[in-house]
């Protein structure tokens, strides 16, 4: 048992900051939220005056996967790759893990890389010790989808579609349309078996599109400006769900991201250069904006092609454009979680949940110079700065 105590709690659950203490069970869950919890025997952790707050998620990573000498979740063979599975390509004992934790992220979703116009699978995973089967909370959690100047710099350099943006917008059409005639023939089977000439033959790489149609899962879409048009309205063709990832130029389709088909906009990074035309513009107002129109949105690290620690640095950026600091922080936490749908164990601070729990020194969204102190994943303690934070 573990308790922290007296410390302002950022529950995240629409319930307003507290002064209150988190009690947390040998298994790794939240067994009660409060003030003056009764705790016997259990490891105490002071933190008055501190801020408690969610452990962050981060919607958009290849952490664990990529690499200097080599991009484990980038197969470069051709522009269709549905087959592929992030679960084979994260190392869970890579350094990077370690770095995630000590920028409070601890949960991450981990996914191919974005020189296909379909790479494969994503995951959902934690940052703390074990295997991947250990630490998995969603497999899969995405199909990961690529439009724009990413697919087009890999293909063209060999000569082979896609080398536009009409290539691209017809290979996921033409994606989408065998999963669909497949899922009708596997139908058809099913209904009336007597024809073993009717079954269609096996595809993995089909067979992983069928969560997308069923609303299982989303096509998590890399996109720029009005590449994003290009996405809704395959979205809207296909009813499918999707998210937009980078999203830069987001504040020009407001009412394109508003339709029902978009489950949410994980937007950044912000130490991404700008380019010409499709990533010429990085507007953090959209934060707010997308957040004022209802759409659920958050922020990404895209680590390790950028530093993990820009997750609280993008928050900041979008109070800085005028959000409010606690709906920043929700961006990061149960917005995050919602989208990749995992908030029923991740992304806010509520008996029964897992014990993913951070302690600053102030609310980090707010002040700059706040300090984080400890990280607890699955309710231990996977990083602790200095003994201010004591567990006796």
């Amino acid at each position: 048992m573990h308790v922290i105590k007296n410390g302002t709690i950022y529950p995240m659950t629409g319930d307003a900051p507290f002064v209150g203490d988190i009690l947390v069970g040998d298994n790794g869950k939240i067994e009660a939220v409060g003030t003056d919890i009764p705790a016997p025997g259990a490891e105490v952790t002071d933190a008055s005056g501190y801020a408690v707050i969610p452990g962050f998620v981060d919607a958009h990573s290849h952490i664990g996967g990529v690499f200097m000498e080599s991009e484990d979740l980038n197969e470069l063979t051709k522009p269709l790759t549905p087959e592929a599975d992030s679960w084979y390509a994260i190392d869970p004992k890579s350094g990077q893990f370690d770095t995630a934790i000590s920028c409070g992220i601890t949960t991450s979703c981990l996914i191919p890389g974005s020189g296909n116009v379909v790479g494969g699978w994503g995951i959902v995973m934690k940052s703390g010790k074990g295997s991947v089967a250990d630490r998995v909370i969603k497999h899969p959690a995405c199909l990961k989808a690529a439009t724009g100047i990413n697919p087009k710099g890999v293909y063209s350099k060999k000569t082979q579609m896609p080398m536009t943006r009409m290539g691209i917008a017809f290979l996921l059409r033409d994606y989408l349309r065998q999963v669909k005639e497949y899922m009708e023939k596997k139908a058809a089977f099913e209904k009336d078996p007597s024809d073993p000439k009717k079954k269609p033959e096996f595809d993995l790489g089909l067979e992983h599109g069928i969560p997308v149609l069923e609303k299982k899962i989303p096509l998590k879409v890399h996109t720029y400006m009005h590449d994003m048009t290009t996405v809704v309205d395959i979205a809207r063709e296909f009813d499918i769900m999707v998210t937009i990832d980078h999203a830069q130029g987001a504040s020009d389709f407001y009412d394109d991201l508003t339709d029902e088909h978009v489950k949410g906009v994980v937007f950044g990074p912000i130490s991404a250069g700008l380019f010409p035309g499709e990533g010429g513009k990085i507007d953090y107002e959209c934060c707010k904006g997308l957040d004022d129109r209802g759409v659920l949105v958050t922020v990404m690290t895209d680590g390790p092609v950028t530093p993990e620690n820009l997750l609280i640095y993008q928050a900041g950026e979008a109070v800085r454009k005028g959000m409010d600091p606690i709906r920043a922080l929700g961006m990061i936490t149960c917005n995050a979680a919602k989208l990749l749908d995992v908030s029923d164990r991740v992304g806010s601070i509520e008996a029964g949940k897992d014990a993913d729990i951070q302690i600053y020194t102030a609310l980090p969204t707010q002040y700059v110079a706040a300090e984080l102190k400890m990280v607890m994943i699955d309710g231990k303690i996977a990083f602790n700065q200095d003994n201010r934070i004591s567990c006796k």
